[in-house]
Parts: structure tokens; C-alpha cells; sequence
């Protein structure tokens, strides 16, 4: 019989020990969204996200559907189909758009100072 009660005490210590695990997870996930003004720091303004402007309005197009066609070819007559060829001479090739304009080469560093090397040698042989 006193394995019977320990077993009895044993289910009472595991609640009691649940109850207090769960309790004390409350208060600390309560303290770490709370720990600012706990400790008495002010927040900082929220981060300003940038805002996107709103999707242009869909397209909406109205579409008629126009029966006339499969209203006469309903009245069970035969359908003749008649094709005839056509040939259509070649269009001319379009011209070949202007020719991109040409970018000057930059100019390096070294070559950069033996310009201005130039220069103040003729404006030093100017004086």
C-alpha cells in the first residue's frame, strides 16, 4: 500500500511542478516584452518603412459576344469553305537605327597630371 500513495504523491508533485514551469514561462516571456519600461528606457520612434504607392485600377475590358454567326450556321445547312492564296510582296527592311553616339575615353590619373603638369608649366613660362 505505500507504493500505492507515493504513486499518489508522485502525480501531485509533477502537477504542482507543471503548474510553477508554466508559471514562471509566463512571467518571463511578460518581462521581455516589457523589459523597457521595466528598467525605464523610452522607445525609440518606430523605423519609418517606406511607403509604396498603391497598384494602378485593372484594366477592364468589355468583350460583346456577337452570336450572328453561330445563329446562321445553326440552321443545319452545309457550310462551304473557300480558300484562295494571296501572295503578298516582301515589306522593305526597316533602316538600321543611328549609329550610337561615341563616349569619350576617360581620362586616367597619370594622364590627368601631366595635363596639369603642362599647364602650370605654361602658365608659370606665361609670367
Amino acid at each position: 500500500m505505500s507504493e500505492e500513495q507515493e504513486g499518489g504523491m508522485s502525480s501531485v508533485k509533477k502537477t504542482v511542478l507543471g503548474v510553477l514551469g508554466t508559471a514562471v514561462t509566463g512571467v518571463g516571456i511578460w518581462a521581455t516584452t516589457h523589459i523597457n519600461s521595466l528598467l525605464g528606457i523610452e522607445d525609440e520612434e518606430e523605423t519609418k518603412t517606406e511607403q509604396v504607392a498603391p497598384a494602378p485600377a485593372p484594366v477592364i475590358v468589355n468583350l460583346e459576344n456577337n452570336n450572328t454567326q453561330q445563329q446562321n450556321n445553326s440552321g443545319g445547312g452545309t457550310t462551304i469553305i473557300k480558300e484562295t492564296v494571296r501572295e503578298v510582296p516582301a515589306q522593305a527592311a526597316t533602316p538600321a537605327p543611328a549609329a550610337a553616339p561615341v563616349e569619350e575615353k576617360k581620362e586616367t590619373p597619370a594622364e590627368r597630371m601631366a595635363r596639369l603638369k603642362k599647364q602650370r608649366e605654361e602658365q608659370n613660362a606665361g609670367k
